[in-house]
């Protein structure tokens, strides 16, 4: 039996929303930065424990000006506080909705997936019978064995395999 995790079709409109909504977010978080791999390394986090830490000393500072410097950039490091704030519960959703299409996108791939093991495997029963042996040998070079003679994993025995066991899920190697 096939399996169908997700139902999806996506109409032009739909589509054409949907690049007009992430090119207005581009548009509107123009101001977000990318930093390299050596600049994150570098950084003094704020994490969940110092984020207490951090509010309470701008408030200290913010109470007591004659002890700040100007050079500290309090009104800065306010300001970024407050952007901090702002931007939190929109990279929430934006993290939500990016883990929901990465869920998608996944089972959708099962989906073709299953559906092309079982094909794959009416293939191999009654292909023959049909003039279709030599499809079926070029659909199975996606189980080619490897350099070293070894079988890939997830390789065409255990697809068949796994397909007249009936399985619904074939981790691929």
């Amino acid at each position: 039996m096939s399996q169908n995790l997700v139902s999806l079709q996506l109409s032009n409109e739909q589509l054409a929303q949907a690049e007009q909504g992430l090119a207005a977010l581009e548009q509107a978080f123009a101001g977000l930065v990318s930093l390299t791999v050596g600049e994150r390394r570098r950084l003094a986090k704020m994490g969940e424990k110092s984020e207490v830490f951090c509010r309470q000393a701008l408030r200290v500072l913010a109470q007591n000006p004659h002890i700040v410097p100007e050079s500290l950039g309090l009104a800065e490091a306010q300001a970024d506080l407050l952007a901090l704030d702002q931007i939190g519960p929109l990279l929430d959703r934006l993290q939500r909705l990016a883990e929901r299409g990465r869920d998608t996108e996944m089972a959708l791939g099962a989906d073709v997936m299953n559906a092309a093991l079982e094909g794959y495997g009416l293939l191999k029963v009654s292909g023959r019978q049909q003039g279709l042996d030599g499809l079926r040998k070029e659909l199975s070079t996606r189980w080619a064995r490897g350099r070293r003679g070894e079988p890939v994993p997830g390789g065409e025995g255990a697809a068949t395999a796994a397909v007249e066991a009936g399985a619904t899920t074939v981790v691929e190697g």
